[in-house]
This record gives structure tokens, C-alpha cells and sequence, in this order.
């Protein structure tokens, strides 16, 4: 096991604390997958089932992996197509999809005798570091953008014991110092520039495969810091090297329109910018310079997929729909992702498969909902009152 830089390709040892390459370039972690095991056989499954496949010894777990898989029945239909799925991270731990990345990250922290995390967050990642770093009896410390951040995750950063530090500025703001902090005074990185972090997330990958029996069509899900959809990209492409499966996805990533850098340059074949004051309403995918942007549009590059963008309005709309007609809650930026199936639906054949990521808990964020809610005069406590309702 080794890690490759994506640019100019020199190799380092998986046991040396690096987060980049000499050149600037991004690492990967590139597994032995001659030595993985075939045990996809639709039963119990938990992230750590696909042991074989995750680069480190050490295991810091709070049972994370092994969320649901729905078929959105009601709104394939309301769609006008036949095989329609949500993958729902937010049944994770901490409920997000972090907590795969954070079970080897902190793990291969402790591998390397690391005793200090740290992150930069809009907020998924501060909560699941912390938790993380309490199970393993160390200090994390996190860094956020001041004022902009959903207080359901600031409160699970608070509660789980990690020292929070907001930030004036935005998450790219906030990751610089992380960097810096990183690499003069020795505290462990843990944001998706780690290569190790990605290495848990690919495994939705082998759960979405696991769990159907088969390939999607096309994989959509929200891009923030881009590192999740290279990250499950990397999942199926050691599938299907290690001869697993015979097919690969689409990847389609879905940004919001005011923190879209990456969708823009895709969609107008310019070279990537970064956007220096994002603004969404989708906090988790606030992000203006995602550190990933290389892997996600490789990712995208590969699997002859697409990049794009959804309104903040899309957003609320299919936020709203996925709970009213199918009962599943998500935060905002998890929403993108069914804001970006309508969105693309007419270049979507009605006979494909189609995954859909949802990131986060709709209880991480639920002050946008309550937002555009009144409550209702309160009735008297009688039933013709009530009758008087229906």
C-alpha cells in the first residue's frame, strides 16, 4: 500500500504524514487489490465488512456504514421513470456520510501516533471529527466560518467535546489555517485533502453494489470539496478492477448555484476558478475552492458523466418533495441531489438506474424549514374545535 500523486505520479509510503505532493499534486491511496475478498453477497453490511479493501489496522468505529437504500417509488413515477434510489448517509452515527471517512481517518491517526485532529467545516465534518476523536480519547480541534454554520452541527461539535474555533471569513478561510496548522504544529489533518479519509467513503460504493445486486445506471449526489464523488468513483473502479463487476456508473455531481466553481467550468470548458464569496442555502456544500476539485472532475472526466448546478429554490422544492412523498428528511445540500435528477431528467433515458446520494440528516439544518413555517392559531382543546379543522 502506497500513496500516488495524481499529477506527476511519485509515489510516498503510506507511513508518512503527507497530505500533498511535493509537485502540489493530490495523493491516493492505491490498494493491493489482489488481496481483497469477494464477500458481496447482499448480507450484513457495515462499512467495516469490506475490511480487505480499507488501507489501515487500527479500527475506531461507532457502526457507521450500512445505511438505507429506498426506491423512491412515489416519485419515479411522478418522474416518469422505472428505477429510482436514495442512498441515505444520514442514518450514519453522527448522520452524515462523514462518518465513513472519519472511522479511517481518526484510525489511521492513531496508526501514525497522532494525539491532535483537526478540520476546517461547514459543519458535517466538525461534528463527525469530534465524535470520532472522543471515541478514540484524543483532542480535535475544529475550525469554522463564523455565523455560517447550521447549529444543529455546531451543537454536536460542542456536545462530542472538540475545541471549536470559529473563523472570520468562509470554509476556504478556514481550511488555509487548517493547512498551515497541519504542517507547523503537528496536529493530524482530517479534512478530504487526506487521502485516507476518502478511503472510507468509497465504500458506498460497495454498499450501493451489495445492496442492489447490481450497477446503477448513473450515480447523482451533492459536491462540496468534491472529495465524495471521487471518492465512491474510486470505490467502483477497484470493483471493477478487482473483476467484481463488469460495469462502471455515471457520475453526475450537483453543486448549488452560488457556490458552483467546478460546474461552471465544466459547463463552459474553461479551466477551473475558484469562487471567492459563496453563498447558498445549502450550508454543507458552501464552498467556493473545493480542495478535490481535480479528483471529482477526473471522476467525472472518466465515467463519461456531468457537472451541475440547481438553484436554491431547486434545492427547498426537492428537499420538500423527498419528505412529503416518500417520508425520507434531509438537510438542504442532500436535496441537490434530487433537484439535480429533475433538473437533468430529460437527458435521462426513462429505462436507467439511478442512485441518488443524500449526505446529511434533515435535523442538521432544520432552522431553514421552520423559516418559512407559521404555526397555525391553537384550537380549544374540544373535538368540535378539531372537527372545525378537518
Amino acid at each position: 500500500m502506497i500513496l500516488r500523486c495524481i499529477e506527476c505520479g511519485r509515489e510516498y509510503s503510506s507511513e508518512e504524514v503527507r497530505y500533498r505532493c511535493e509537485c502540489g499534486g493530490l495523493l491516493e491511496v492505491l490498494v493491493d487489490l489482489g488481496e481483497v475478498e469477494n464477500i458481496f453477497d447482499g448480507k450484513n453490511i457495515t462499512l467495516w465488512k469490506y475490511k480487505s479493501f480499507i488501507p489501515v489496522e487500527k479500527r475506531v468505529s461507532l457502526n457507521e456504514g450500512g445505511t438505507p437504500i429506498y426506491r423512491l417509488e412515489n416519485l419515479q413515477t411522478e418522474l416518469g421513470m422505472k428505477e429510482v434510489y436514495v442512498k441515505n448517509e444520514g442514518a450514519n452515527p453522527t448522520g452524515s456520510f462523514k462518518d465513513r471517512g472519519m472511522t479511517v481517518g481518526v484510525s489511521k491517526a492513531l496508526e501514525l501516533g497522532m494525539d491532535k485532529v483537526i478540520c476546517a467545516s461547514t459543519g458535517n465534518t466538525s461534528a463527525s471529527l469530534a465524535a470520532y476523536a472522543a471515541k478514540s480519547n484524543i483532542k480535535a480541534y475544529v475550525l469554522v466560518p463564523s455565523g455560517k454554520i447550521a447549529l444543529g452541527k455546531l451543537a454536536q461539535a460542542i456536545v462530542y467535546g472538540a475545541k471549536v474555533v470559529p473563523v472570520r471569513g468562509n470554509f476556504d478561510d478556514a481550511l488555509k489555517v487548517v493547512v498551515e496548522a497541519s504542517s507547523e504544529l503537528g496536529v493530524y489533518m482530517l479534512n478530504s485533502i487526506n487521502p485516507f479519509r476518502l478511503e472510507g467513503q468509497k465504500t458506498i460504493a460497495f454498499e450501493i453494489f451489495d445492496q442492489l445486486g447490481f450497477v446503477p445506471d448513473k450515480v447523482i449526489l451533492p459536491v462540496g470539496n468534491a472529495g465524495n464523488i471521487s471518492a465512491i468513483w474510486k470505490g467502483f473502479k477497484e470493483l471493477y478492477e478487482a473483476g467484481f463487476i463488469d460495469k462502471l456508473p455515471q457520475m453526475i455531481g450537483i453543486q448549488a448555484e452560488g457556490a458552483s466553481p467546478l460546474a461552471r467550468a465544466w459547463k463552459e470548458r474553461r479551466e477551473f476558478k475558484p469562487l471567492e464569496k459563496p453563498e447558498t442555502v445549502a450550508t454543507a456544500i458552501r464552498i467556493g475552492n473545493p480542495a478535490n476539485w481535480p479528483k471529482a472532475w477526473r471522476a467525472v472526466e472518466e465515467s463519461r458523466g456531468v457537472l451541475e448546478s440547481v438553484s436554491d429554490e431547486e434545492i427547498l422544492k426537492a428537499q420538500k418533495m423527498l419528505a412529503s412523498k416518500e417520508g425520507i428528511f434531509v438537510e438542504p445540500a442532500s436535496a441537490s441531489s434530487l433537484a439535480g435528477l429533475m433538473k437533468l431528467r430529460n437527458e435521462i433515458e426513462e429505462d436507467e438506474s439511478v442512485v441518488l446520494i443524500t449526505t446529511g440528516h434533515g435535523l442538521k439544518d432544520p432552522n431553514i424549514i421552520l423559516e418559512g413555517f407559521e404555526l397555525p392559531e391553537p384550537i380549544e382543546p374540544s373535538l368540535e374545535a378539531f372537527k372545525e379543522v378537518l
